[in-house]
């Protein structure tokens, strides 16, 4: 799920290079986050969050097929 995430990101950026993701465990959930340049941040987001929205949703489908939870993060 970790490399999915950051497929689509570093295809978003204008810098793909500063893409990087990390995966936690916070009791049973996965947590992936995902950091980019600030430059990069509006991509990433999209209007009114609706690019951040669709990358959340395309991971819970992967999640919920894996029977796991994952949520993602976007950090700075």
């Amino acid at each position: 799920m970790k490399a999915l995430v950051e497929a689509i990101a570093t295809s978003l950026v204008d810098d793909p290079s500063q893409v990087s993701t990390t995966e936690e465990m916070e009791e049973d959930i996965l947590v992936i986050k995902l950091t980019v340049a600030k430059e990069d941040m509006g991509r990433i987001i999209g209007k009114e969050g609706r690019t951040a929205k669709a990358i959340r949703t395309i991971l819970n489908a992967v999640s919920t097929k894996s029977n796991k939870k994952a949520i993602l993060k976007i950090v700075e």
